[in-house]
């Protein structure tokens, strides 16, 4: 819908509404979670809806001098995750938006875990939209693609080559190649269980699984093994950490079309409960500290038509770095008209280097600011000649290196299976080595042996992760060490 309509309210239906009655629940839950951000805003249900004109601002960023001016009003959007919402497993330059939106406006989009078959009682059940995205019966699937391989693959439509369930596409009117898009992250919190049973809890899964670093390189038997392990969040943000609830070692599951997976290779895969053995006394006493995150965030890559979700890209994607969350700000470089922006893979907690696989792979909501810095405006402003994600807290800037900056670009036409076998830490810390230098260089005005050296000595090297195919190594620099910027 067009942010000109400008009405103060309009519901659109989804494929799950009932005469109101979602329209009623997705307030009520919207409310909720907003506490703590635009409390009196009108919300609506549906595949994207406007919230009308909100007269807000945020806080500048340090970039925010090259921001596209704008008329001092913002809409506010709403997109629920559902059926219709998502794309599962791929980015793709020529999806169906859900939504456009002008440069600053909000959006308040909900996120679903590609894990949540793992203990469908606590993650599925109940919850419309996540039942919607995970239907399956002997029949049909309700997001049938899952992955950017072919549709015939044997082990399912996809083929698995990407997993992760990204709620979008958003399409930012004016966004062209060359252009920067600036993602606020406003508020993230942790979607509650739709099964009364648990109310007030949210829950997560994590899986050692094959991709993991450690797999095979194990103690005891057998050294090829999966293990989930299903967490406990509390939903209310009463408090801060999460508790192992129980794990279980995958056994072979048989998946409503008849295809028997012996290992996770493919998303969304219900587990049946009768045929694991749930191991209730683990991580006894151990409190792990909540930091919600989104795995995967980022704009469409140009380079092919559907581009597997996994590795991480030039254009964002999977980088698995814990401080994309709540007051993080992230630029990426526009490859595609509309730059096509979506965002997954939501994380309760994570480490770096997601050493077994996976983080807690939690269901959450976040709001975002959507600004859009044009090509033209560019020159003479730290964002110029950006070519790969720039992460920005409140103390510091994070770039991130891969093992290929732009694989899809540097491997060839067999790029999105070759990059497996090609990635390590030693290119991704050479690929933050350059980006580093060149920021430092750039935006601080540093000579290359002063950018060096300064590297050497203030600036910490980080293994991002080493699990998604394009393993990752962040640079973290402190804002403190600069000179105030002026005016």
């Amino acid at each position: 819908m067009s942010t000109s309509a400008r009405l103060p309210y309009q519901h659109v239906c989804g494929p799950n509404c009932r005469d109101g009655q979602h329209e009623a629940e997705v307030q009520e839950e919207f409310q909720v979670a907003r506490r703590s951000f635009l409390r009196d805003a009108m919300v609506a249900g549906g595949t994207a809806v406007s919230a009308g004109s909100l007269s807000l601002s945020m806080a500048p960023s340090a970039f925010a001098q090259s921001a596209r001016p704008g008329n001092g009003m913002a809409s506010h959007y709403y997109i629920p995750a559902a059926a219709n919402t998502v794309l599962w497993g791929y980015f793709s330059k020529s999806a169906k938006p859900v939504v456009e939106v002008d440069s600053g406006d909000f959006l308040t989009i909900e996120t679903l875990t590609h894990h949540a078959n793992d203990d469908a009682e606590r993650m599925v059940q109940g919850d419309r939209g996540a039942e919607s995205v995970f239907f399956w019966d002997r029949q049909r699937k309700g997001v049938n693609r899952r992955g950017a391989g072919p549709m015939d693959a044997k082990v399912g439509a996809g083929g698995g080559e990407g997993v992760h369930i990204c709620t979008g596409p958003v399409r930012v009117k004016g966004a062209e190649p060359g252009d920067i898009l600036e993602v606020r992250i406003v508020d993230v919190v942790p979607r509650p269980s739709g099964n009364p049973k648990y109310k007030g809890k949210s829950f997560g899964s994590n899986a050692a699984a094959n991709w993991g670093f450690h797999y095979g390189d194990t103690l005891t038997e057998p050294k090829k093994r999966e293990v989930v392990t299903i967490y406990e969040v509390d939903a209310t943000g009463e408090r801060n950490w999460a508790r192992a609830v129980y794990n279980f070692r995958w056994t072979p599951q048989t998946d409503p079309f008849g295809v028997v997976h012996p290992t996770i290779d493919y998303p969304g895969v219900p587990v049946d409960p009768r045929s694991i053995t749930k191991n209730e006394k683990v991580l006894q006493n151990i409190r792990i500290p909540v930091r919600p995150h989104f795995g995967t965030m980022g704009v469409a890559p140009a380079e092919a038509e559907f581009v597997t979700s996994i590795p991480p890209n030039w254009t964002g994607g999977n980088i698995d770095n814990w401080r994309i969350g709540k007051g993080a700000t992230v630029y990426y470089p526009v490859a595609v008209p509309g730059a096509m922006f979506q965002v997954g893979d939501p994380h309760a907690s994570q480490g770096d280097s997601e050493l077994c696989g996976t983080a807690i792979e939690c269901s959450l909501t976040g709001t975002f600011q959507l600004i859009l810095h044009k090509k033209a405006d560019l020159p003479g402003t730290p964002l110029a000649e950006l070519k790969y994600p720039l992460l920005e807290t409140q103390d510091e800037w994070l770039l991130h290196g891969f093992s290929y900056a732009n694989y899809l670009a540097e491997l060839g036409p067999n790029a999105q299976s070759e990059i497996y076998k090609k990635s390590s830490v030693d290119l991704a810390l050479r690929d933050a080595y350059h980006k580093m230098r060149h920021f430092l260089m750039t935006t601080q005005n540093l000579g290359e042996d002063e950018a060096i050296s300064l590297m050497s000595i203030a600036v910490d090297f980080g293994i991002t992760q080493v699990v998604d195919g394009n393993w990752g190594v962040h640079a973290l620099v402190k804002k403190s060490i600069f000179p105030a910027r002026g005016g």
